[in-house]
């Protein structure tokens, strides 16, 4: 368990007193402040790119600055305004998912458990508080597969009485949860369930699915992210998507565990994605019901694959001690619904093996015109037609894309030429653009990686300019762009192999640059900023935002909602990192103190119209 960021000032410069730490660590944290704040601009609003050089030559007047500003916001009026903490029966509370409203509210059929954030009550503006026996995550890869149960919300006898659940989860000494990779979901273990995947699809190990185009996975229904835990080792992309649960969440556990994952279903609504998003799609040990609704949710999962992706299907049963021709009359029985409607949209049944069928999507656009009347009718919208909780199509999307690219052509993890003319034809991506965009993350973090490390990644704290070690563990692994543009910063912190991974959030306002983030291999989606993220609480380590704040200005969104949802998600002792013009920046500030950060504002270059606000959240138990 890490400590806090005074102890480790303390290891650094010895005893000081309390006022004179937020200056020390700004000071070291400088450079990341820099690098996570002068991006490229967003296309929601532009700031102003400070050249690499200018920390050094405005270092001196920064540091004469930094105890007024740091008096000046202590003391500022805003902090006799201090928001307060809610009640405890708040401490999970997760906004636009709640069941017993939507019901009253006249929702039915499987619509109650959806997102409906119209519905969500104003309520009290209080902050969520961390519960009584939180801690902070162990370092990874540790926290991968031992989480504090304290973390989430599963009680003891919970746990103990959730019967398959005890078999891939171990409780350690009354507060600790283990998970292992070589039981439980699938039976054999991840690992031979992913070289079986592997075997069926023809290749000789899961080692080579990124060289069969496979570089990203949405995994439904994921358990507790076992299988996405074992791909983060073959340097793949899987995120984990599942619908909101009170207790013992699929996604706050995974979350917990340093792995991708959102709230999200499609029993009526698609998903915040737009068309050919994934490579493979994946899902085990499901509930779903996929021939319902005359195959609605199927030809969702056919919306989100690209061409020549995979849908890997496992049926919820599990280990089967039964004849073969039990087996096979299941099989038959399980088939049958399906068969048509995937032969309908074009897919191939590649494989099947014990419980589990791979299906691979047409790379053929000719297949669709040469079905018969009877058959799943193609859709009129376009590129341009953004995915945000739409209804559900009854139709088949992208044929007529230009993205219609079967994903073994793709060219490793870099996007062509030819792709990013596409990506310019859809979203206005000028290339010249991209590639400066990419060159100066690359830059950034490659100069000023040193001074973040001994306040947050290093193992041993020490005084800036010493050589940076090369930290395999770190603080800071759930990391959330909250306008993430190209996703300059994900391909930057990769590029170093810097331990961490990166939400990249589009929002719904800006250009419509999700397709290229995700045909690079990130993880991302569309996001709407006046309205709470669909996740659990505490389960970021840091946000950034790039000309975010300024574009809050409908009557609908409050920046204050903002920041209430952003203390929402953030870890205690997570950090956050807002680059905007003065007015949006000065508004922040004191925002920031109402609730409860630990922050400053600095001005990299005398008369730049954009300022910075770099804030940590403090480790408080109520």
């Amino acid at each position: 368990m890490r400590r806090s960021w005074h102890n480790k000032l303390s290891i650094i410069f010895g005893t000081r007193r309390p006022g004179t730490w937020l200056v020390l660590c700004l000071i070291s944290l400088l450079a990341l402040i820099f690098v996570l704040s002068s991006s490229s601009s967003n296309s929601i609003e532009p700031v102003y790119h400070f050249p690499v050089s200018s920390i050094y030559s405005n270092h001196r007047r920064i540091k004469e600055q930094v105890a007024v500003d740091y008096l000046e916001l202590v003391t500022s009026g805003a902090a006799r305004q201090e928001l307060g903490f809610c009640g405890k029966e708040r401490e999970n509370f997760v906004p636009c998912y709640n069941v017993s409203a939507n019901l009253l509210a006249g929702f039915g059929a499987g619509e109650e458990f959806d997102r409906h954030c119209e519905f969500s009550s104003e309520g009290e503006k209080c902050l969520v508080r961390t519960p009584k026996d939180y801690n902070i995550p162990l370092r990874w890869p540790a926290g991968r597969d031992v989480i504090w149960s304290g973390n989430v919300k599963i009680s003891k006898d919970q746990f103990l009485s959730s019967g398959s659940l005890t078999k891939r989860m171990m409780l350690l000494e009354e507060n600790q949860i283990a998970f292992h990779s070589d039981d439980g979901l699938i039976f054999g273990g991840v690992k031979d369930y992913s070289r079986q995947l592997a075997e069926m699809i023809g290749l000789g190990s899961d080692t080579e699915f990124s060289q069969a185009g496979i570089r990203t996975i949405l995994d439904i229904d994921c358990g507790f992210g076992s299988f996405g835990a074992h791909l983060a080792t073959l340097n793949l992309m899987a995120i984990c998507i599942a619908a909101y649960e009170a207790t013992g969440s699929q996604v706050q556990l995974t979350l917990e565990r340093g792995l991708p994952a959102v709230i999200g279903n499609f029993i009526t609504r698609q998903l915040p994605y737009p068309l050919l998003s994934f490579d493979m799609v994946h899902c085990a040990q499901s509930g779903i019901m996929w021939d319902e609704k005359d195959g609605l949710f199927l030809i969702e999962v056919d919306r989100v694959l690209k061409p020549g992706g995979y849908f890997v299907l496992t049926s919820p049963t599990s280990k089967p001690m039964r004849s073969s021709s039990q087996v096979n009359l299941k099989k038959r029985i399980m088939l049958n619904p399906l068969e048509g409607l995937t032969q309908k949209l074009c897919w191939t049944l590649l494989a099947q093996q014990d419980e589990t069928f791979i299906w691979q999507k047409t790379v053929d656009t000719k297949c669709y015109k040469s079905h018969k009347q009877d058959s799943i009718p193609l859709c009129k919208q376009g590129d341009a037609a953004q995915s945000y909780y739409k209804p559900l199509v009854p139709c088949i999307s992208g044929t007529s894309s230009e993205r219609w690219i079967p994903i073994q052509n793709r060219s490793g993890s870099r996007l062509s030429t030819a792709e990013l003319e596409i990506h310019g034809n859809i979203a206005g991506v000028q290339p010249a653009d991209f590639y400066q965009d990419m060159q100066f993350w690359r830059s950034a973090v490659s100069n000023f990686w040193s001074l973040l490390t001994p306040l947050i990644f290093s193992d041993h704290p020490k005084r800036p300019g010493d050589e940076d070690p090369l930290p395999p563990f770190n603080m800071i692994l759930n990391v959330m762009d909250m306008s993430a543009k190209y996703g300059g910063l994900n391909h930057a912190l990769l590029e170093r192999r810097k331990s961490v991974w990166v939400m990249n959030v589009v929002p719904v306002q800006a250009s419509h640059t999700l397709p290229l983030i995700l045909d690079r291999g990130f993880a991302g989606i569309l996001h709407d900023w006046c309205e709470p993220f669909p996740t659990y609480p505490r389960t970021y380590d840091m946000l950034h935002a790039n000309g975010l704040l300024s574009h809050l200005g409908s009557e609908r969104c409050s920046m204050k909602d903002l920041f209430l949802e952003m203390d929402r998600i953030l870890r205690p002792e997570g950090w956050i990192i807002l680059s905007d013009n003065k007015g949006a920046i000065e508004m922040a500030r004191k925002l920031a103190t109402q609730v409860h950060w630990e922050g400053r504002v600095i001005d990299l270059q005398e008369g730049s119209e954009s300022l910075l606000l770099v804030c940590q959240k403090p480790f408080v138990k109520k």
